[in-house]
């Protein structure tokens, strides 16, 4: 049974590696590229299609744990997989209508995929190995950030402007990785739940037999867990937007940079990669104190995000992230060093894989009995906040964006810690 379960994890690690290779490295470069259309029929904006993503996103998680309990996991994430991968192919051919269209379609697909990833991870986890699990689909989700931003660099590099050739090469590979990952999922065996046979220490599942909880979604919502730590998923969307496309759009548009700064979008995303990744092995496998390790990391993500925030604040335009011209006009504090942006890149997935990690976890072992519900919240709030960052950050000056994230990033960890004290101080209660 624990190696059944040990496969499933690898195979939905490897599965969101190859569909969000795909779409990571869609996000990050779809601004770049939209510039490039301007000379075109194509009007979109890739702020626009992303902040309609993750608007859309928000609202379907309402609908995601009915969605997922009638059809089941893992048909649930092959039809989202599918509606990912036709969002890729629009940038084959682009249109209007059909960027704004699939926009749509892919917020739908993205509830429906991470509810039933979230029901999925803890349905083959145990109260021991919730932690690893979480851990491990981290570390292989994040790799997604690595291989598409690593062929971007290489290809784009000392290129003012993208051309339809390199468009159309670069979203047919994403098109095919995409389409694989989607099939992956069709190698997913289902676990039969033995929680009446096995004892604690053999590893008791944390979903009982029946999945279905008699709370609703709004009932969940309401709970004092969940008020609280709507601050922190909040701000994990806050900064989900922030480094999946608006950084990388504002190191292509940096004119300091000159001709170097498109191939650094793509190096950009890789190295946040490399952060999540650490991050994920470090916080999810290596540190194997339950009890006090949740608050400590998510302190160390606050202050890392908060030392990155302060260098791009230095180091980056003022002007970037809304300049329609392609490079900025503003000059920064500091003369832009690729040096300190790279190092940013790595602080931002450093960071976020502290808070999301921890987050996966808390909800994984408050909410055993409701995850599909308890993880469509989580993805409700924060991709909801995400919607918003993404309409406002093509207005707002950098500045201005960052002092949002830390006030948030700073209640959102003060109610993380209430929680997690208050979870303690529940479970030492019950030790008597």
């Amino acid at each position: 049974m624990a190696d059944l379960r040990t496969y499933n994890v690898v195979v939905l690690g490897i599965g969101f590696l190859l569909i969000f290779t795909a779409f990571t490295t869609c996000g990050n470069i779809e601004q770049t590229v939209v510039k490039s259309l301007n000379g075109t029929n194509f009007t979109g904006s890739g702020y626009h299609s992303l902040g309609i993503i993750y608007g859309v996103f928000s609202f379907c998680n309402i609908l995601a744990p009915m969605i997922v309990a009638i059809i089941g996991a893992q048909f649930t994430m092959f039809l989202s997989g599918i509606l990912y991968s036709g969002y890729i192919a629009v940038f084959i051919i682009p249109s209007t209508w059909s960027f704004y269209f699939t926009s749509v379609l892919i917020g739908f697909g993205a509830a429906m995929l991470w509810t039933a990833q979230g029901l999925f991870l803890v349905e083959n986890s145990d109260a021991s190995t919730i932690n690893r699990n979480t851990g491990v689909f981290w570390a292989l989700l994040q790799c997604s950030m690595l291989f598409g931003n690593l062929y971007i660099y290489f290809d784009w590099k000392g290129k003012a402007e993208i051309s339809d050739a390199d468009r159309k090469i670069i979203f047919a590979a994403l098109l095919v990785i995409s389409l694989l990952g989607t099939l992956s999922f069709l190698a997913l065996r289902k676990v039969r739940q033995l929680e009446d046979a096995q004892s604690e220490e053999e590893g008791q599942s944390l979903l009982s037999a029946r999945v279905i909880s008699q709370e609703t979604i709004m009932e969940i919502f309401k709970t004092k867990t969940i008020l609280l730590l709507s601050f922190c998923m909040a701000y994990s969307g806050l900064e989900l937007s922030f480094y999946s496309g608006i950084y990388g759009t504002c190191i292509g548009a940096t004119s300091h940079f000159g001709d170097a700064a498109k191939g650094l979008v793509g190096i950009s995303g890789l190295i946040v990669g490399v952060g999540e990744i650490v991050g994920g092995g470090l916080f999810g496998l290596l540190m194997k104190n339950n009890r006090f390790r949740r608050t400590s990391v998510v302190f160390l993500g606050m202050v890392v995000h908060f030392v990155a925030f302060y260098l791009i604040f230095l180091n980056i335009p003022d002007d970037a992230p809304v300049v329609l011209q392609t490079s900025s006009q503003h000059k920064p504090y500091l003369t832009p060093s690729v040096s300190i942006a790279l190092l940013c890149s790595f602080l931002l997935g450093l960071g976020d894989s502290c808070f999301n990690t921890q987050l996966y976890s808390i909800l994984g072992r408050v909410y055993a009995e409701q995850s599909a519900p308890a993880f469509a919240i989580f993805k409700f709030i924060q991709s909801i906040c995400a919607a918003v960052a993404f309409f406002y950050s093509g207005y707002v000056l950098l500045t201005w964006q960052l002092l949002v994230m830390v006030i948030m990033g700073f209640f959102g960890t003060l109610c993380f810690f209430v929680v997690e004290r208050i979870q303690n101080a529940s479970a030492d209660s019950q030790e008597y």
